[in-house]
């Protein structure tokens, strides 16, 4: 459904909350007016017919930022379950209020048909705001113009896939006329980095010996695959001069493989997603099936590099956490790939829960800072993704999008309160401490008290310059 507002006298103040953005702490009033934050102090003064909130003991806080989901997902034979109703909602209740999809088309499919279709199913359905990385799955000589378009139209990074191939995956011919392309016109690129040719063949030798479970999916795609991928995408980037974005780093050899390309001067910045920091593969090594819950690509990992991954980033060597959701349901989906691990489609829902976990596990552990939490999971994509400081910060004239934020909550996840459409959780029963209690878009309340109060529709596309 559209959504239609009236912004004459809407005022919002929200007073005595601890105010925390990437680069400043302090006990301060934020004032609404309209979309707008109009004052950030101590005691301001609100106009008579502003709604008022006491954010006395909790935190105030930038609406955070996904800068990696799928919604609508054609994938392995199926689709995603999630919808952009339903993704939105539940980024909103978790926190986030602004999302960044992947737009994956088919490599036979025209870039700019596929790029109308994925805008139409967001468009009125969305509740928070959200933008578009566009797929390059193909390079033509027709694709440059294509591609040119719809980088005028608003959506400034490409992303490529360094996997599945015959599918999404490009060719290093197509890798290196999209990265040169990108350096030309100013758009960052996001890389999906491991060896496809590596993983086909590690794939095929192990159900050529009987290991067909869910458990074999992390050997087929072990981390010297992974690494390798970040190298080679690291290489391209540097002939080209192209700024790259590596998605999901799920281990410290790929970590370490972008931060030394960084060091030799490469433009690269490293997302690792929250399944990585909270999980292990011993989920996936569940026996009955039940592992394929936690198939994702690449492979949760062994417990090890999760220290690693926590420390890369408290010190900022990490500068994003996102997600990559992927929805899929359990029974249907997920069992496509009983027989065969390669047939169980790739992803775990979680945009519900990134911000909720990320506090839980890093802040109230001390693994992280509450100044990284918000840089991390908010400040750093809207600066990456050419939304700063619209988004991504609690500033003067900057985009009402806040988080009240309440550190004391306790209480469990579960599918049976979760506002993702799949049938399972793959953070069951896991209690936790604190989550966002109000939320606001463009200074609309769509949160209180963690219950989503609408309205639908209100998300706008975030329209994007090229910034690098």
């Amino acid at each position: 459904m559209s959504y239609v507002r009236n912004e004459c006298d809407m005022a919002l103040l929200i007073r005595n909350g601890r105010v925390v953005t990437a680069g400043s702490d302090a006990v301060a009033d934020v004032l609404v007016e309209g979309e707008t934050i109009v004052a950030v102090g101590r005691d301001l003064a609100a106009p008579a017919s502003a709604e008022v909130l006491d954010a006395t003991d909790k935190l105030v806080l930038p609406g955070f930022i996904d800068p990696h989901v799928h919604i609508h997902l054609p994938f392995m034979g199926t689709h995603a379950k999630d919808d952009h109703a339903s993704a939105s909602k539940a980024a909103l209740v978790g926190g986030t209020t602004s999302l960044i999809e992947m737009i994956c088309p088919g490599p036979d499919e025209d870039p700019v048909e596929a790029y109308e279709l994925w805008k139409s199913k967001a468009a009125g359905a969305a509740s928070c705001d959200y933008g578009f990385h566009m797929g390059v799955t193909n390079f033509d000589e027709s694709t440059p113009d294509k591609l040119k378009k719809i980088v005028e139209d608003g959506t400034a990074s490409f992303k490529v896939f360094l996997a599945y191939k015959g599918a999404l995956g490009v060719s290093d011919e197509e890798l290196f006329n999209t990265l040169e392309l990108a350096a030309e016109l100013g758009v960052i690129v996001t890389a999906h980095c491991e060896n496809e040719s590596l993983v086909s063949e590690l794939q095929q030798r192990l159900l050529a010996d009987g290991k067909t479970g869910p458990e074999w999916h992390e050997p087929s795609r072990p981390v010297r695959v992974e690494a390798e991928g970040v190298h080679h995408l690291m290489t391209f980037a540097e002939l080209t001069g192209a700024h790259v974005y590596v998605v999901h780093t799920s281990c410290q050899e790929a970590v370490e493989a972008a931060a030394a390309a960084k060091a030799r001067g490469v433009q690269a910045w490293i997302e690792t997603v929250i399944p990585y920091l909270v999980l292990d593969d011993t989920y996936a090594q569940q026996t009955g099936f039940e592992g394929a819950k936690y198939v994702m690509s690449p492979p949760i990992r062994d417990e090890q590099h999760q220290p690693y991954l926590w420390n890369a980033l408290a010190n900022r060597t990490i500068s994003t956490v996102a997600t990559d959701h992927a929805p899929f349901d359990f029974k249907g989906q997920k069992e496509m790939g009983r027989d065969n691990f390669t047939m169980i489609p790739n992803g775990i829902p979680s945009v519900e829960h990134r911000v909720q976990l990320l506090y839980h596990h890093g802040v109230t552990t001390g693994r992280i800072d509450l100044s990284t939490f918000v840089d991390s999971a908010s400040t750093q994509a809207a600066k990456l993704f050419g939304l700063y400081p619209k988004k991504g910060t609690i500033a003067v004239g900057s985009d009402a999008d806040l988080v009240v934020w309440d550190p004391d909550w306790e209480g469990v996840l579960s599918v049976d309160t979760h506002h993702m459409q799949t049938d399972y959780s793959a953070f069951e029963g896991w209690e936790q401490v604190g989550r966002a209690d109000t939320v606001t878009v463009r200074g609309e309340v769509m949160v209180r008290g963690g219950e989503f109060v609408g309205p639908e529709g209100k998300g706008q596309f975030l329209k994007r310059e090229p910034t690098h």
